[in-house]
């Protein structure tokens, strides 16, 4: 469909909205408020107690911003969606739901990288701890782990913004990587740089992580039982939190790669995984697993009860 010059996509990964619409509507909407709430929650408790202003649960005020910004470039279109006779977009505004996504999906491995490195300074050279671990430092690895992604994702978006499109309906319900099989020729340069990217955002901070946690835990091994007790407490919440995050990464890439003959009931299944359980499963992780921020949320809700 083209008018006055707005070329739109048709979203085609949805079932039986006619007919099931307000039940995915209820459904999502509880999601989102619950995933705004308890991510909030985290970031508002983190900002106002001073003994949590450090780098480890700085670190984790923004991995639950990005899960609230991550989730805010999908709910709020797919609510629409949900009550809407037809599934559209304009393919501008396509290739800015991909840009945001792929920048705050890409950005949480940088995230995870920086709370791996401050936890192996913290644990193995506690003693350089505060020379290494400043607030500068703290900013910069901020800095980068959003603005690295941004540049990345950008080419390729630019990049989609020029293809001509053969394809108007999208096998989804939101932008990400199936908006590539809309185009008529595969650009080679986009499969090149997509690689890239995935080598620079995901596959080098995973390996940076996977050789870190090593390290600590080898320094651990051979430590006393308070040191492995302390190691256990702060690393275990990252590490559930990075494989639910590699999760969704690898249905992300399977949902791009599969046949279009797939069951569309399935491809919505684990379309579903990608933005359902991820931004719920932070601040769960981080709210029971991590002893300080747990203390004060229970403060928080005696004081709620109480009032």
């Amino acid at each position: 469909m083209d008018q006055l010059n707005v070329t739109y996509i048709t979203l085609d990964g949805h079932v039986d909205v006619n007919k099931y619409r307000y039940v995915y509507f209820f459904i999502m909407f509880i999601a989102y408020i619950l995933i705004i709430c308890s991510n909030s929650i985290i970031v508002y408790l983190i900002w106002f107690h001073q003994n949590l202003h450090e780098p480890m649960y700085i670190f984790i005020a923004a991995l639950s911003v990005n899960s609230v910004l991550f989730s805010t470039n999908i709910y709020p279109k797919l609510l629409v969606d949900f009550l809407s006779e037809k599934q559209i977009i304009s393919y501008s505004a396509c290739l800015f739901q991909f840009q945001v996504f792929y920048t705050l999906g890409c950005s949480e491995f940088l995230l995870l990288s920086a709370m791996a490195y401050d936890r192996y300074v913290s644990i193995c050279k506690p003693l350089q701890y505060h020379t290494v671990m400043t607030k500068t430092t703290v900013s910069i690895f901020l800095f980068f782990a959003w603005l690295v992604p941004a540049f990345h994702i950008l080419v390729l978006t630019t990049l989609s913004s020029e293809a001509k499109l053969c394809d108007l309906t999208l096998k989804g319900i939101f932008c990400n990587n199936p908006i590539y099989k809309l185009q008529c020729v595969t650009s080679r340069v986009i499969t090149i740089f997509g690689v890239v990217c995935l080598i620079d955002l995901s596959i080098l901070p995973m390996l940076f992580i996977v050789f870190t946690y090593s390290r600590i835990f080898t320094v651990t091994y051979q430590s006393s039982r308070e040191v492995r007790r302390k190691a256990a407490q702060t690393c275990l919440p990252h590490l559930l939190v990075l494989i639910s995050f590699s999760i969704l990464l690898g249905y992300d890439v399977t949902i791009a790669r599969i046949e279009s003959n797939f069951p569309k009931t399935a491809r919505l299944i684990m379309t579903l995984q990608i933005i359902l359980y991820h931004p719920l499963f932070n601040p769960l992780i981080y709210g029971l697993k991590m002893k300080e921020i747990s203390k004060h949320l229970k403060r928080l809700f005696c004081s709620a009860k109480m009032i």
